[in-house]
């Protein structure tokens, strides 16, 4: 099987109902679920590779979060946001009927896991944390703050793909094929230009919440997640980019020291955050998952 199923289900927000998209790969009646999010401006195709190594063995779940891919956008833009996101995977869980879940997230897709881990009853009974913890670098959100939500628009898939690739080096090497495989899920048909050409596949109101982060919050946000981190029963593995500017060696070597104390595998020559393209990568979360 080469390409996904594409469903969708209906979620509750402060203006009504919006509708989730999610890719489904492998047998749909398996009761081994896997659940892989996505970071904040990506989308749930990102998994391709790595949902096609795991398909055997898993019902493979990528959900579009809110705002992004085949996703509905807000009414309401503040509704972007990690809670709003967690209710939103509650949703998606009862839709699947999975009473427990192995969870993969990449950066945001990792919070997301973690504040569904640490709720009471939680349906993860195993978490990988891709590039992500309760600590988050400011510098790292300076850096991310310089494109998202910016106008852009690119003529063709060649030159989306050197734009994107141009903020996305921290993904580690690919060839040419994979950059343009990860590069064509990520633009939308430019509606309004008569020549043809694309724009990101995201809601770029997404940026409201991330922009009016101050200090002052990101510090009281860090506390909190360290909190939920410190609620984790599960057995948890961090990956990390060795190069990584968002999550720190230091704060990596603290989560294996506290809470579920993960087990951490770091990557040479990736910085944030790992694509999970690699045979290398691959096989280090195949081999916690099926272990």
């Amino acid at each position: 099987m080469h390409e996904p199923r594409l469903n969708h289900v209906q979620c509750l927000d402060t203006r009504g109902l919006h509708r989730m998209a999610w890719w489904e790969w492998g047998d749909a009646a398996n009761p081994r679920v896997l659940v892989c999010v996505h970071g904040l401006s990506r989308q749930g195709r990102d998994f391709d590779t790595f949902a096609q190594a795991m398909q055997g063995e898993y019902r493979v779940v990528c959900p579009d979060v809110v705002g992004r891919g085949e996703s509905d956008r807000l009414a309401d833009p503040m509704g972007y946001q990690i809670p709003a996101y967690v209710a939103d995977m509650v949703t998606l869980l009862a839709r699947l009927n999975a009473g427990t879940v192995h969870w993969v997230g990449t950066s945001m897709g990792g919070l997301i896991g973690l504040g569904l881990a640490a709720l009471k009853n939680s349906p993860v009974s195993k978490l990988v944390l891709n590039d992500v913890g309760p600590s988050i670098e400011p510098a790292a959100l300076a850096r991310i703050g310089t494109y998202l939500g910016l106008p852009a628009r690119w003529r063709s898939l060649e030159e989306a793909a050197d734009a994107l690739w141009s903020i996305s080096q921290g993904f580690g090497p690919h060839t040419r094929e994979q950059w343009l495989a990860l590069t064509r899920p990520m633009l939308r048909a430019d509606a309004d230009a008569h020549g043809g050409g694309f724009v990101p596949h995201y809601d770029p109101q997404i940026a409201l919440p991330f922009r009016a982060i101050t200090p002052e919050a990101a510090r009281a946000g860090e506390a909190v997640l360290w909190g939920m981190y410190d609620a984790i029963a599960c057995p948890t593995l961090l990956l990390r980019g060795a190069d990584s500017d968002l999550l720190t060696r230091a704060t990596a070597q603290a989560m294996t020291q506290r809470g579920p104390r993960a087990l951490l595998r770091e990557f040479d020559g990736v910085g944030h955050a790992p694509m999970l393209t690699s045979p290398e990568q691959i096989a280090a979360v195949r081999e916690f998952l099926l272990a």
